[in-house]
């Protein structure tokens, strides 16, 4: 008889075994997250794009965009930290959405975000299209004092519209109703890599209004990158922590071409990194979502591995925040 072979944990690769990010443990339960600081959770849900779909498929790719093996470790070459070994990280797997059924998706992905800060740890949302800011960000506020939070938006769109061909609820406007609900206030969000051809006079108007502030591309480029991060943090000035919500066409579609609503001219990966890692080192975590890879316009998973490694350098970041250390960049000597 033919004995079964177990593949040994520590050597197991990364294309083999369980898919939750990183070979991190399954915490499936409220119990399991809890003394957990930071869990990873999917939202599989594209029913609200306008354009290209495909992003329920994101949290699969994200997850699985790994080269490592064996259990987490992770070495940040210009951090000089190891996330995995500063903090405790889980994956709390899918939030249960139903397709063709966007509201009750969005109560599923609300639920299962506010169990996760319900437990104390920070919620990484792996997405799925832009529409779930609006459920994962509400559950995130709504464990912080109103106005203590300040969310930073990298997109290439502002994502305020109140309707896109007369459908008020979509990918593009989430941060329209967090800002006209009162879940955040309008000079609580800050935007950054807008370009392209929307939004128009009248979205511009409003987030005036609102007090919203924006970083076109066109000023980082003419600025650097640098000098609008450090106007970004005078922005957030008085806030007690940071969510990051990343939309992959931040990127140029020359770094991710796997998303609905490529738009040409925008950051690099190393840009992105660079900018998440700046603000992460800066200032506490609330949470952090990346959205918008639609793997089957993806190449060699490119826009997968840049989102992957978005997620690693904000846990770098964090951890190393979190350790009091200073960056130690592993030069030769």
């Amino acid at each position: 008889m033919m004995r079964a072979v177990r593949v040994n944990r520590a050597t197991e690769p990364a294309y083999a075994g369980a898919g939750t990010f990183e070979k991190v443990p399954l915490a499936l339960s409220r119990d399991d997250i809890a003394g957990a600081d930071v869990a990873i959770l999917g939202a599989p849900m594209d029913d609200m794009v306008s354009n290209r779909p495909g992003a329920r498929f994101g949290p699969r790719a994200i997850r699985c965009a790994y080269e490592g093996e064996g259990d987490p470790r992770r070495w940040h070459l210009d951090l000089g930290v190891d996330p995995f070994a500063e903090l405790r990280i889980v994956d709390a797997g899918d939030a249960e959405v139903v397709p063709g059924d966007a509201i009750r998706s969005h109560g599923a992905i609300e639920a299962l975000v506010a169990e996760v800060v319900g437990a104390g740890a920070v919620p990484v949302v792996l997405g799925g299209d832009h529409s779930i800011a609006l459920p994962d960000i509400r559950a995130t506020l709504a464990a912080h004092r109103h106005g203590s939070v300040v969310v930073v938006q990298f997109d290439s769109h502002a994502d305020t519209a109140t309707d896109i061909g007369g459908v008020t609820h979509s990918h593009g406007s989430p941060f329209r109703h967090l800002v006209d609900r009162g879940h955040l206030p309008g000079d609580r969000l800050i935007q950054v890599g807008l370009r392209g051809y929307w939004p128009f006079p009248a979205e511009l108007d409003w987030a005036r209004g609102a007090g919203v502030r924006w970083h076109r591309m066109e000023e980082v480029r003419r600025r650097g990158l640098d000098a609008v991060l450090t106007t970004v943090l005078e922005e957030a000035d008085g806030a007690d922590a940071l969510y990051l919500s990343v939309d992959v066409d931040v990127l140029d579609p020359a770094f991710a071409p796997g998303t609905g609503t490529p738009c040409s001219g925008g950051m690099t990966t190393y840009e992105l990194l660079h900018a998440l890692r700046t603000l992460v080192l800066a200032m506490p975590l609330a949470g952090l979502e990346v959205v918008e890879v639609s793997p089957p316009y993806d190449h060699a998973g490119i826009t997968a591995l840049a989102a992957h490694d978005a997620v690693l350098e904000v846990l770098s970041a964090e951890a190393l925040r979190r350790s009091g250390r200073d960056p130690d960049p592993q030069d030769p000597d």
